[in-house]
């Protein structure tokens, strides 16, 4: 490609980010293979993937957590923080990939040739079926429904992923977590989510046919959830498409 062909790398041009972090809780594995297929997808040569990374950019940060994930914590990391609850103030030494991710959105929010339009957080659910996501509430009520645009185009896309479990709440106990403190400091054009998926399987159709996960499966969910950028900012008629093959004569 010739240099700066695509849109988001025009000298000047403004960009869009799309800001990803995954594995703030080393047990839940489940979140760094979604992580994976959205990133396999995003660098493929899909034709989808060309548009995206045309249009987009995608910051990732695919393992919040790695001393938790080295040692097999579970929660917490080296020194015993459960990292997803300190994103008000986290510190430079005792939760240092927190702090830099956050000085990151803070330079890209004070930037103004950057929209920083989403930021989505891959973790696993113990208990609950199925792909779903947590958003935020907001007084705006213009806001608060633009904000389910995202998770209802995504259940259209991923046959595991239920709208009907997303859920929008501002429960004081999430109060630190990277989603409720990253959607009160972006401004109403931002959006952030929490992406769970379950450790264990998924319902297709009535409740007895539970789909096991498997790691494909999750990478899967990761992929589709790229592919809804495309639906989100309207892109598909940029995707080229096949040529039809040529009927042979008879």
């Amino acid at each position: 490609l010739p240099p700066f062909s695509a849109e988001n790398l025009r000298p000047g041009a403004e960009q869009k980010v799309v800001f990803i972090t995954a594995r703030v809780h080393p047990g839940e594995t489940p979140s760094s293979f979604v992580c994976q297929g959205i990133i396999d997808f995003l660098v493929s040569q899909h034709p989808i993937a060309k548009v995206l990374r045309d249009h987009l950019v995608f910051k990732i940060a695919p393992m919040l957590n790695p001393d938790g994930v080295y040692l097999g914590n579970y929660r917490c990391s080296l020194m015993g923080f459960d990292l997803n609850r300190h994103w008000a103030n986290p510190s430079p030494w005792a939760h240092p990939t927190l702090h830099g991710v956050k000085q990151l959105i803070i330079e890209m929010y004070n930037n103004p040739k950057i929209n920083l339009e989403f930021y989505i957080d891959i973790h696993a659910h113990s208990t609950m079926m199925n792909g779903f996501m947590y958003g935020n509430i907001f007084e705006d009520e213009e806001r608060f429904q633009r904000q389910a645009v995202f998770p209802k185009l995504l259940c259209q896309n991923a046959e595991d992923f239920s709208y009907s479990s997303t859920s929008f709440n501002r429960d004081a106990v999430k109060a630190g977590t990277g989603r409720r403190f990253l959607g009160g400091l972006l401004n109403d054009t931002s959006y952030c989510y929490t992406l769970e998926v379950s450790f264990y399987s998924y319902i297709l159709g009535g409740p007895t046919s539970a789909v096991p996960y498997t790691e494909e499966a999750y990478m899967k969910l990761g992929r589709n959830v790229a592919r809804t950028f495309l639906d989100y900012y309207r892109l598909n008629s940029l995707v080229e498409r096949p040529l039809a093959p040529t009927p042979k004569a008879r």
